[in-house]
């Protein structure tokens, strides 16, 4: 789309007349300036044409996509969907393979994208975002046929003789709301699962990763079939305008308190929606572990995995005082290892997204009460937006650091005389997303299992069960509502429709009025379950 400025002309005195063309397939709307007049002609919702007349006094405007026109593109693709398009099993495969070939085709770009809007290196992006939804991709594929397939199921002697199937039918036209952590495998993913169930999809990427969303509103257009597949950009105006709308299902990603506006606009229509929210995740560390292999494991997931912007990353460690040394040794260690001596020039970590996010970590790290714990690392540079892997030890359970999700390279150590007391603590905050543990006691496994409550979990390892697609992927409590992945991201976009066959044959006159005591007795043995009372029943020993 031609992005509109004032400073690409020259003479103000002059009037110019300037078109944007939107790509086909996807709406981009930024926000734009305008001298006197902006006028705005569509045929159809997925193309709009923009023409300025330009003189010498600037005023601002308000962005161009509103609830009017997020209604004209909701009704369109309801008009797709009541058609049956998106219902068949060769369209769904068709629009699973042009994402697949988009993936292939565009992985440069991809990794340019992420680039610019997270600095991240080229194999994390390759290994958290491109692949990841390349494999979710590649297994509906392969699998959507037997996802689609009627699931058979008994049925009860009251109904005999009959059938009865659950049917899976899509749910129809659905909003998907992405983050900007991971904004490409975290935007596919979820339109993977929607178009797989056969729905109409809009999504809407996150604006705080313009590249990524810059990137996604193009390939989509060109890769996807643009009547039932569109992408909005924009940020608050534009996402109140979709969310004014009746959906089907929307699905959000990102945090708790914009998750509680989501789940407020869908009440209005009763819209179900799955929120893939966060929380503190936390990793306990037992005593008799391989502190090597835990260390490397625990550091993949808080700064490998985009510098701790991950709301399944490890957001603090619960350890004993007697271990909390040796481990923070080998914490520091690893991370040298892998990042280097000079931690500010490495290049192997993703930079913090902006510096309204850069600000709120060092405000984390400059409490009165926090600043002290610091026991390595510390360093930043705002005008990189970075800041090193940071550990801190036994700050207080109340400091800011330890109540909200830190989402950022900070990683806080709390060290408890038993390794059981780490589990009041864990309880007492909201459900997080992931708990880990790291022990070989196969009675502490039990135990946490048991009594931690969370999304998911890991035991001596950390964020990989989001890689295993048998898993589901998805929050309790205040860390969210409703899973995905695999056949679950399937399910989500699914309305599983309970259905029963019968012929006219076997209408028996017990279930009709009126009922005699022969009538009651002969229900009564037929519900009983014991075979003796029911084949006499059967066999009208039951009479009045």
């Amino acid at each position: 789309m031609t992005i509109f400025s004032p400073g690409l002309f020259k003479h103000p005195s002059r009037s110019y007349s300037i078109v944007g063309v939107g790509l086909l397939g996807t709406f981009t709307y930024r926000h734009k300036y305008k001298i006197n007049r902006v006028s705005f002609s569509s045929s159809t919702p997925s193309s709009y044409y923009c023409r300025a007349t330009l003189s010498t006094t600037m005023e601002e405007v308000k962005p161009t996509f509103d609830s009017d026109k997020a209604a004209v593109l909701v009704n369109e693709l309801r008009k797709t969907f009541n058609s049956g398009k998106t219902k068949s099993y060769e369209w769904r495969i068709s629009q699973l393979e042009s994402i697949s070939k988009m993936i292939d085709e565009k992985e440069k770009e991809i990794v340019e994208a992420l680039q610019k809007d997270l600095s991240k290196p080229e194999l994390e992006a390759f290994l958290s975002e491109i692949l990841m939804a390349r494999s979710s991709c590649k297994l509906a594929l392969k699998e959507l046929k037997q996802w689609m397939m009627p699931q058979k199921v008994e049925t009860s002697l009251a109904t005999y003789p009959s059938s009865a199937e659950i049917v899976a039918e899509p749910l129809g036209v659905v909003l998907v709301i992405s983050t900007w952590n991971f904004p490409f495998s975290l935007s596919l993913d979820p339109v993977i699962g929607a178009i797989a169930a056969g729905n109409a999809v809009v999504l809407k990427p996150s604006e705080i990763a313009p590249a990524t969303s810059s990137l996604l509103s193009r390939l989509v257009g060109e890769y996807m079939d643009k009547s039932a597949i569109i992408v909005v950009e924009g940020a608050v105006a534009e996402t109140s305008a979709l969310l004014e709308q009746k959906w089907d299902k929307i699905f959000f990603t990102g945090g708790a308190r914009v998750g509680r506006i989501v789940m407020a606009a869908a009440a209005k229509n009763l819209t179900p929606v799955t929120l893939e929210l966060g929380g503190k995740c936390p990793a306990v560390v037992d005593s008799n572990v391989n502190l090597q292999v835990t260390a490397r494991r625990i550091v993949a997931g808080k700064w490998v995995c985009n510098n701790g912007q991950a709301c399944i990353g490890v957001d603090y460690i619960i350890t004993t005082k007697e271990l909390a040394p040796k481990l923070i040794a080998t914490l520091v260690n690893v991370v040298e290892e892998i990042f280097g001596k000079d931690l500010m020039e490495s290049k192997e970590r993703s930079r913090i997204i902006n510096s309204f996010h850069f600000k709120r970590l060092v405000n984390l790290l400059e409490e009165d009460k926090v600043s002290s714990k610091i026991v390595f690392g510390g360093q930043r540079d705002e005008s990189q937006l970075q800041i090193a892997p940071t550990i801190l030890l036994d700050v207080p359970e109340d400091s800011m650091i330890m109540q909200e999700e830190i989402f950022g390279p900070l990683l806080p150590i709390i060290t408890v005389e038993r390794l059981e007391d780490s589990f009041a603590m864990i309880n007492r905050k909201p459900k997080p997303l992931a708990a880990y543990l790291f022990s070989d006691d196969e009675q502490i496994k039990r135990k946490f299992v048991q009594n931690i409550y969370a999304g998911g979990m890991a035991i001596n390892d950390t964020i990989l069960q989001v890689t295993v697609p048998t898993l589901p992927f998805g929050g309790v409590g205040e860390s969210g509502m409703g899973s995905y992945h695999g056949k679950f991201s399937f399910d989500a976009f699914s309305h599983k429709k309970a259905v029963l066959y019968r012929s006219f044959a076997g209408d028996s006159p017990t279930r009709y009025p009126p009922y005699t005591p022969g009538k009651k007795k002969q229900i009564k043995a037929l519900l009983s379950g014991k075979l003796l009372n029911i084949m006499l029943a059967l066999l009208g020993f039951y009479k009045d």
